[in-house]
C-alpha cells in the first residue's frame, strides 16, 4: 500500500501522467458529445450522452482531487 503521508503536493494531477489531466478530460467529454450529435443525430441520446459525461466530469475533476486532497492531508496529521 501507498504510504500518501510523504507525498509533496496534495494535488492529484500532479501525479498523473500528461493525458490524463482536466483539460484532456474536458476535451475527451466535448468531442464526445459534439461527436454523438453528428453522427446520430438524435436530441435525447445525445442528451443522456452528455449527462452522461457530466457526471463524469463532476466525479473526476470535482470530487476526485478534493477527496484525494482531503485523505493526503488526513494521513499527514496522523
Amino acid at each position: 500500500m501507498t504510504e500518501f503521508s510523504n507525498l509533496e503536493s496534495s494535488n492529484i494531477w500532479d501525479y498523473k501522467p500528461k493525458w490524463c489531466q482536466p483539460w484532456s478530460i474536458l476535451l475527451t467529454g466535448i468531442i464526445l458529445s459534439v461527436g454523438s450529435w453528428f453522427l446520430i443525430h438524435i436530441v435525447w441520446l445525445t442528451s443522456l450522452i452528455s449527462i452522461l459525461i457530466i457526471v463524469w466530469w463532476v466525479y473526476f475533476l470535482i470530487l476526485y482531487p478534493r477527496m484525494f486532497k482531503e485523505y493526503v492531508e488526513s494521513q499527514k496529521n496522523s
